[in-house]
């Protein structure tokens, strides 16, 4: 499933395509949505914002199209006209003058009153975004701290879009490793500079993801790995994530992999001791 970190790179390109521009024509493949299509034709994309997996395309007439791409979806932007070559199914279809966004194979989408986002099911759960909202270290200390949380094994607790909003598979398994954290650890087992510790990885390792298109290692890393011959297939993207019976490129331990949070969980057992 894509994470924060790419669903925002996908929101920017359907922005630039779509923000400032009238929309001529939109097609919705969901019937009970249809009935929208002449309320919105004609009205201005003003932005599209994300609140984690979620991307809402803002509408100056005071609608919002909510999208959740889930594990399937996918949005391309084309020159007005053209069709990619795809054999997903077309959910939704807006048009202005020179674009296309067009989104595939989504389940998840919905018209909603601005002042009513807040009562969408997944948009009243979510946490802060880490990409959109910016939340600093502080506001992630209290919320590692905070009652709902604390008691929570990290590795599924980074799973949790309601303690954030956007951290995935691959961004809680190098988050932890670079805060040298074990993923069975709990939020309550950690010293004040271990959690803080944790919360720089979480916002710094998001927005490395996003400013480099999923390379999560550091730039000095990634350039000895490249130097190294290692290839973007071979993950000098990662350290941890898909790596499992490789070595720790920060040390001499062999990742291993568990299932934690109902999906698997890679580790370096060396970089991140239980204890």
């Amino acid at each position: 499933m894509p994470e924060g970190p790419e669903i925002r790179l996908a929101a920017d390109r359907v922005e630039a395509a779509l923000a400032g521009r009238r929309i001529d024509a939109i097609e919705f493949a969901f019937e009970h949505l249809q009935a929208f299509e002449r309320r919105l034709r004609g009205q201005v994309v003003t932005r599209v914002d994300t609140r984690g997996k979620a991307m809402l395309t803002r509408i100056d007439n005071g609608w919002t199209i909510y999208s959740h791409n889930q594990l399937y979806g996918r949005w391309y932007v084309c020159a007005r006209g053209e069709t990619p070559r795809t054999g997903r199914q077309l959910r939704l279809a807006i048009h202005n003058d020179r674009h296309s966004a067009l989104l595939y194979s989504a389940s998840e989408i919905d018209v909603l009153a601005d002042e009513r986002l807040l009562e969408h099911p997944f948009l009243a759960r979510i946490g802060p975004d880490l990409l959109s909202e910016n939340p600093g270290v502080e506001q992630i200390v209290e919320r590692l701290q905070a009652r709902r949380f604390r008691g929570r094994q990290l590795g599924a607790l980074l799973l949790d879009q309601g303690f954030v909003a956007g951290l995935g598979n691959y961004l809680r398994a190098e988050i932890l490793t670079l805060a040298r954290l074990h993923p069975l650890t709990r939020p309550a087992d950690c010293s004040a500079a271990q959690l803080r510790r944790l919360a720089q990885q979480i916002i710094r390792l998001t927005r490395r993801s996003y400013r480099t298109r999923g390379i999560v290692n550091p730039p000095s890393l990634v350039a000895r790995l490249k130097a190294a011959g290692y290839t973007r297939r071979e993950q000098y993207r990662f350290n941890t994530y898909g790596r499992d019976g490789e070595q720790c490129h920060y040390c001499e331990g062999i990742i291993e992999q568990a299932p934690v949070g109902g999906r698997k969980m890679y580790y370096c057992p060396v970089c991140q001791p239980r204890d």
